[in-house]
Order: structure tokens, then C-alpha cells, then sequence
């Protein structure tokens, strides 16, 4: 029996998957996160409630933010139904948990993941869903044992769902992690899947589920090995010229961000994933043979790191 999950079967695990990262990051850094629950009431475009739970000026991260968000609303936006279009206008619910990471040693990459179920119901006919999500790695000093580990750990979650699923996800986060007004990718890749239900609903959520569990394996131990080098000014620089990529690409690419703007979501929780500093240069260049250089030479090209 492949039976749909229920959605509080969903929205169950995700809670208790968001509370997990932040107790084991907190551990970490020391500090708390903070919790801020909100709600968006009826009448409203979007309804619907979440938990932002934020951290900023950590001993380790810098900021760090993981949102659990729970909406409905009257009809998908654009940036959902762009590939299905026979589901333009249809009421739809959504939820999911999302975070970005971004520690304050420049030698520690920034990590992002995020996980979510769709759920629409056109007119007439039977609900509609479908899973996403995935997670990528965003390094400013590129180290090969780190891509390395995040993309085995990648692989093996997903190693019960086929031997397919690792190199379609891989590829699929290569292409959609890309500047392409830049011709430059936002860092190593990782796995990225959208409007997925091939496998049954069940076991899509099951494989959901996998995915999410893999994120603190997959990157504490790359955290636990940069923390704590040492960094000077320059590299300080250059890891916030480099988050300027992360912010141009949230910002002009990334359909999340794009969804939640779109349906009228809540920007405050929407935004979470932005850098707390970042900056920009005109033409900046590195210098030919450095470390700053070989990040895009040598990290920043789509490769087989598994």
C-alpha cells in the first residue's frame, strides 16, 4: 500500500527535524537560537503559521537561520506551476523547513538545505502533491576532502531510492545553483529535487525524510574541521565579496525566494537566508595562483565530488 501522508504526519516530522539542527548547532556555537513564531491570519493573501528560529553574533555563526513555515493559500504562483502548468490558479498548501548557515570563519562554507511538501487541488479533480528540496555546500577557501564529504554523505541518503536519483540530483543542483548573468556557480552543488512524486507519495516522503536527516552528518564535521583556523583580514574580504554572489542569487534566482514573495509570504522569514554582511567590487580579481583564485579555477566548476 503507497497511501498519501497525512499533512500533520508531514508537518510533524518537520518540526521535529528543524528542532534537531538548531539543538545540534547550538551545541556548537554555544549560543541559543532564538524562536520567533508567527502567524498569518485569515483574510489575508497567504495564511498560515511558522517558526523562524535565528541566530546572530554567534561564537561560530555569524547568522543562522531555519524556518518551519505552514501556509494555504487561493492559488499557486507563478514560480510553482511554471512546470506544471495544468495546476495554474489552484488553491494550494505548502510546507517545509529551510535554512541558511553562514558561520564567521571564512575558511567554514556556508550551507543551505531545505525541504517541503506542495499540496494543490484544482478544480474538480483530487489533490495534487509533490516533494522538494535538496542541500549545497557554498565554500569561499575551496577544500577538496570538504566537497568530498558532503557529496558522499549526499549519495548514500539517497542510495535506497535508485541509482539514479544521486546523478539526476547532483546535475539538476549544478544547473539550478548557477549565476547565469555570471556564467558562475554558487559553490560545490550537493542534490537538489522539485515537483517530485514518482516514487509514490510514501516513499517520495520516505526519501524527503532521508535527505533531511543527512544534512548534520553531511556538515558538521566540514564545521567542526574550519572553525576554528586561523583568518586575517584578507580572508575576512574575500568571504564577504563572495557572499555578495550568495545575495545576487537568492535574490534574482532562487524560487523559494521567489515563492514566498510572490504569494505574499512573510519577508522577515522569507529573507532569513541573506548574509548579515556582504559586499562588491567592481571587476575585482584575484591574483592569479592564491587561494582566492583557486576557488573559482578549481571549486567553482561542476565536477564529480562522490
Amino acid at each position: 500500500m503507497n497511501a498519501t501522508p497525512a499533512v500533520s504526519e508531514v508537518r510533524a516530522w518537520l518540526l521535529g527535524l528543524q528542532q534537531r539542527i538548531a539543538s545540534a548547532c547550538s551545541e556548537v556555537d554555544g549560543q541559543a537560537f532564538l524562536s520567533d513564531p508567527w502567524l498569518k491570519p485569515a483574510g489575508e493573501r497567504l495564511q498560515g503559521e511558522g517558526l523562524t528560529m535565528i541566530m546572530e553574533g554567534g561564537n561560530v555563526f555569524e547568522r543562522a537561520g531555519c524556518g518551519f513555515s505552514h501556509v494555504t493559500g487561493p492559488q499557486l504562483p507563478p514560480s510553482a506551476t511554471q512546470h506544471r502548468p495544468e495546476l495554474a490558479g489552484a488553491p494550494f498548501e505548502a510546507m517545509g523547513v529551510s535554512l541558511v548557515f553562514h558561520p564567521r570563519n571564512p575558511y567554514a562554507p556556508t550551507v543551505h538545505m531545505n525541504v517541503r511538501m506542495i499540496a494543490a487541488t484544482p478544480a474538480g479533480r483530487d489533490p495534487v502533491c509533490w516533494f522538494g528540496g535538496g542541500m549545497d555546500l557554498t565554500p569561499y577557501y575551496g577544500f577538496e576532502d570538504d566537497a568530498r564529504h558532503f557529496h558522499v554523505t549526499c549519495k548514500a541518503a539517497l542510495a535506497s531510492y535508485g541509482d539514479d536519483k544521486y546523478p539526476r540530483f547532483k546535475a539538476w543542483c549544478d544547473e539550478y545553483f548557477t549565476l547565469k548573468h555570471r556564467g558562475e556557480q554558487r559553490g560545490v552543488g550537493g542534490i537538489f529535487f522539485d515537483d517530485f512524486a514518482e516514487l509514490g507519495q510514501a516513499r517520495s516522503f520516505e526519501m524527503l525524510r532521508a535527505v533531511g536527516d543527512a544534512f548534520l552528518p553531511a556538515y558538521l564535521p566540514i564545521l567542526q574541521r574550519r572553525k576554528d583556523t586561523p583568518w586575517g583580514e584578507r580572508e575576512r574580504a574575500f568571504q564577504l565579496y563572495r557572499r555578495g554572489r550568495y545575495v545576487e542569487f537568492n535574490l534574482v534566482w532562487d524560487r523559494g525566494t521567489h515563492f514566498g514573495l510572490q504569494s505574499g509570504g512573510r519577508t522577515e522569514s522569507i529573507l532569513l537566508s541573506m548574509p548579515p554582511l556582504a559586499s562588491w567590487a567592481y571587476q575585482s580579481q584575484a591574483e592569479p595562483g592564491s587561494p582566492e583564485d583557486a576557488l573559482t579555477r578549481q571549486f567553482l566548476v561542476p565536477q564529480e565530488w562522490a
